[in-house]
């Protein structure tokens, strides 16, 4: 679908399109970065998650070329015009923001998709490495995008397969779906529950400002990589949990089913198994209080879901621990870090009257701790994946 674009926004990114590469793009796609409210790294467990697609986004102008030559540039980052071919994509050979839409045009490929060559301007408002998946949105926006100009025809399924496929294969981050399935099939003003086994999705109200609070989004400026070893060592934990358990993933071990889990595993398998089995427990719970009761009641969950990450999955760290400490100490009703861990950020639930008490002691812990200044903004439930012009 087609949205109703930033106009100056889009006229710019087109302008300065036309300008870089000669002609007008063929068009102009968005795709959201996003918060996931609880379910952490379920989704390769073939669990549940709750993202939502948030109001920062990658936006792509693109054209199709009549030859295999492709050309990329971003109005970020300084590294200027990158140039590849569509036909000899390799994953050693991309480098920085560039291999993920190569990672894109790659995996559509393998799907044997006929991709040409093509022209892309890439400008993104999503922070980068504070666990908001600002690499897929970027995947999102040009999958959008080329499966539009290619005719390819794929539904967003196929889309989240694709884009996970370019960062398991091309990337070479072990992650899920979520991030792909927040960005590509959010709507505005709900939260995504998505079925990580099947792709199914309810989408659950979540409407912080009708409740009276605000959904603070802190980044504690700690970059992260699903790339390194920590992300890639807690997944192998999992998979040898469920080897050693007999299911077919974690999805399948119940609450009921760790005593028994605990005698034959080592303690820390067990700990990495424990954590996916509540987190799971408490997105359900979560889904279920959203629908019946509102925000306001799901404070203990957000709470529940950090201490688990922080003792039991081990990835966070301690500008993590205290913004989500310190938001709970000066009004938040519930929060935790979000995304894959080992820095990025913390979300905290706050009350609107405690929205600036909050901000302003989270900066003075962070200042007494000699951390680096966090970047504090709110955000709400947004729009998946469009075309803009």
């Amino acid at each position: 679908m087609t949205s109703t674009p930033d106009a100056p926004a889009v006229g710019a990114l087109s302008g300065l399109f036309e300008s870089t590469f000669g002609s007008a793009p063929d068009g102009v796609w968005q795709a959201p970065g996003r918060v996931n409210l609880i379910g952490e790294h379920t989704d390769y467990n073939e669990g549940f998650v709750l993202p939502f697609a948030i109001d920062k986004t990658a936006k792509v102008a693109v054209r199709i070329r009549h030859d295999s030559r492709v050309r990329l540039l971003s109005t970020f980052g300084g590294q200027g015009l990158v140039e590849a071919d569509v036909d000899a994509l390799v994953p050693e050979a991309a480098k920085g923001w560039t291999k993920y839409p190569l990672g894109v045009a790659w995996a559509l490929q393998q799907r044997g998709v006929l991709v040409p060559g093509f022209d892309l301007l890439m400008d993104s408002d999503v922070p980068l490495g504070a666990g908001l998946s600002s690499s897929h949105a970027i995947e999102c926006a040009v999958i959008s995008a080329l499966n539009e100009l290619t005719g390819a025809g794929l539904g967003a399924e196929d889309m989240v397969l694709a884009t996970q496929r370019a960062e398991n294969d091309f990337v070479g981050a072990p992650t899920g779906i979520m991030d792909q399935s927040a960005s590509l099939r959010g709507s505005k003003g709900h939260a995504v529950f998505l079925d990580c086994r099947d792709q199914s999705v309810q989408l659950v109200p979540f409407d912080a400002q009708e409740a009276g609070l605000v959904l603070l989004v802190i980044d504690t400026k700690v970059s992260h990589s699903h790339a390194d070893g920590g992300y890639a060592s807690r997944r192998a934990s999992c998979e040898l949990g469920a080897q050693v358990l007999g299911v077919p993933a974690l999805r399948d071990v119940g609450i009921g089913d760790l005593e028994e889990a605990s005698g034959l595993l080592d303690s820390t398998t067990f700990r990495r198994v424990r954590h996916i089995v509540t987190e799971n427990d408490r997105v359900l719970q979560t889904v279920e209080r959203l629908t019946t009761e509102g925000p306001a009641h799901i404070g203990r969950l957000l709470d529940a879901s950090h201490a688990s990450m922080r003792d039991d999955f081990e990835i966070s760290c301690p500008e993590l621990d205290l913004a989500v400490e310190t938001s709970r100490a000066h009004g938040a009703i519930g929060a935790r870090m979000t995304g894959g861990g080992f820095g990025g950020s913390a979300i905290a639930l706050t009350p609107v009257g405690h929205e600036q008490e909050v901000r302003d002691a989270v900066v003075r812990a962070f200042a007494a701790a000699g951390f680096t200044t966090p970047d504090i903004f709110t955000v709400t439930p947004a729009a998946g994946a469009t075309r803009l012009a």
